[in-house]
């Protein structure tokens, strides 16, 4: 019976860590139903750049996005979100253009970061 239960409460975690896959009509593949720039940083990318955004190393090196003035230029961070480099994957097939736009404002505008100038959607439809 206890191995029943410890089954049981290991299915539901698994389950309940599992990404939200959305019913992707319209978007390019598969697709994530996560909405607004934070839930999508927390449910996408903190697994790799961490909840404070400091990056880490470990089984690979996974960049700081707190205060890296890389980020100053939105286009680049965007095309990275889409496209992918090196150990980051490209994840304009699973985002909209408004998901990507929420997601590079968001790490833009949060951990340090201050830089100006807002993504649009149709700025990253254009990058695509």
């Amino acid at each position: 019976m206890l191995l029943v239960r410890i089954g049981f409460a290991f299915a539901l975690i698994m389950v309940s860590a599992a990404p939200v896959v959305a019913d992707t009509a319209g978007m390019r593949g598969g697709g994530f139903a996560l909405q607004g720039g934070e839930a999508l940083y927390r449910g996408i990318c903190q697994g790799c750049h961490m909840a404070d955004a400091k990056g880490a190393s470990g089984a690979g090196t996974y960049p700081a996005l707190a205060g890296n003035p890389k980020l100053a230029t939105a286009s680049y961070v965007a095309h990275i979100v889409l496209k992918g480099q090196k150990g980051m994957p490209a994840l304009g097939d699973n985002l909209s253009d408004a998901q990507v736009a929420d997601v590079v404002n968001y790490v833009r505008e949060h951990f340090g970061n201050r830089f100006k100038g807002e993504v649009k959607p149709a700025d990253v439809q254009a990058l695509r």
